[in-house]
């Protein structure tokens, strides 16, 4: 039996793991690479929120595959699979926007459907922007299994005239330009240079708040927020996350036990400080579980 002291950690994934009823399920994961041996293994999820439609996420199924080797490498049988995401980046200043909000739902929603209908027994969730972090935590939250959010990190400054520049300076250039104060040449050199690759919009909103608010709630592993998307360190984080996720099921470890309601107070605290942009912690329900609302706190 997989884990520690011959102790089955396989707390859902045995429905399908056992027993001769579950022969076509168990058919059907041979075809995806499973062998023999994996079936004695706990599933583990590993959800990417890998998208090409902006910067944020761009990286993250290379981050996913870490994360999958990490779980592996430490007794687990993992399986990737993505979920949807949009930038708010692109997608405001028009109706666009409309849509932005509620894909933090639909992320969450798609999140609990692929882990309880494959009866994973945890998850590694990788994101990387403002809807799909907070999203994670919420699916991670009322899924309540042995979890852990690593984020995708921020991108880095661009570099222009000798000087970094990143998506806040485009935000100040379209003022400036519109105050006369900027040539059509000099704000086209701004928007070529302020993004120059992977990674979450550089400045605290959403994103990087929402990540701090995970890490101070302890639900990712140490410098997880302040790690650069492109830094190799990124990279050995979500190989960490596969090892920890394991680590966490053979103890018995569950979110809620970590995402208390004084976890919270820490996180909201940790906001007030970095005095950035926090628009979704989950809320709780009267027991301090997680509830299915969210309300804005900055």
């Amino acid at each position: 039996m997989a884990g520690s002291d011959n102790k089955d950690l396989r707390t859902r994934s045995h429905v399908i793991s056992e027993g001769v009823n579950r022969v076509p399920n168990r058919a059907m994961l041979r075809a995806v690479g499973f062998k023999d041996e994996d079936f004695k293994k706990p599933m583990i999820g590993v959800a990417s929120t890998w998208s090409e439609v902006t910067p944020c996420n761009i990286h993250i199924n290379e981050l996913a595959l870490e994360a999958k080797k990490g779980v592996k490498a430490h007794g687990g049988a993992p399986l990737i699979f993505n979920t949807i995401t949009v930038s708010d980046g692109i997608s405001m200043g028009h109706e666009g926007m409309l849509f932005s909000l509620p894909s933090r739902e639909a992320i969450a929603d798609s999140i609990e459907i692929v882990t309880n209908a494959e009866r994973f027994d945890g998850l590694v969730a990788v994101g990387g922007c403002d809807k799909n972090t907070p999203a994670c935590l919420m699916a991670i939250g009322r899924m309540n299994i042995p979890s852990v959010y690593v984020y995708g990190g921020t991108i880095q400054p661009g570099k222009l005239d000798g000087k970094d520049v990143d998506i806040v300076s485009a935000f100040e250039a379209v003022g400036q330009y519109h105050d006369g104060k900027m040539t059509d040449e000099q704000l086209h050199k701004i928007e070529c240079s302020a993004c120059p690759g992977a990674g979450a919009c550089g400045g605290m909103y959403t994103a990087n708040t929402m990540a701090s608010a995970a890490e101070a709630m302890g639900m990712s592993l140490p410098g997880s927020s302040s790690t650069p998307a492109i830094s190799p360190v990124k990279a050995e984080e979500c190989a960490a996350a596969g090892e920890r996720v394991m680590d966490l099921l053979a103890k018995g470890i569950y979110p809620r036990d970590i995402m208390t309601k004084k976890a919270f107070e820490n996180a909201i605290t940790l906001v007030m400080a970095l005095g950035g942009l926090d628009e979704c912690v989950p809320a709780f329900d009267r027991d301090c579980s997680l509830g299915r609302r969210g309300f804005d706190v900055g």
